[in-house]
């Protein structure tokens, strides 16, 4: 079940590149008590950040969520990374919601897109 439901199925478009991917993968526990509301205030959070381009997200069926941060360089996801309300979510994830997770980082040196007319 997708934490996004009033989102448009549609990726985030391509920029022009160098910027930055944050792509975060997550099996989540039983225990989501909170989650919805931490999730929408997390969303919230990031669309301030100077630099922040958008994030595409998905989840399987069987259990396994993708979510994919766009910002404009580093400097923008590193002020992400540090804000006070995100930590203590990521604290709280590793205590309650999440059963495992990775972060992955990249600098993105192409970017293209297409869209049916």
């Amino acid at each position: 079940m997708s934490d996004h439901p009033e989102t448009p199925v549609a990726p985030v478009q391509a920029f022009e590149p160098p910027y930055y991917v944050a792509v975060f993968t997550t099996v989540r526990t039983q225990e989501q008590s909170g989650y919805r509301e931490t999730n929408a205030r997390m969303e919230e959070l990031v669309r301030d950040i100077p630099g922040y381009l958008g994030m595409d997200y998905a989840q399987s069926p069987g259990g396994l969520g993708i979510t994919v941060g766009y910002f404009r360089d580093a400097g923008a996801l590193a002020q992400w990374s540090a804000d006070t309300e995100h930590r203590a979510a990521q604290r709280r994830g590793r205590a309650e919601w999440y059963e495992s997770y990775t972060l992955h980082v990249a600098k993105v040196e192409r970017s293209s897109g297409f869209t049916r007319a």
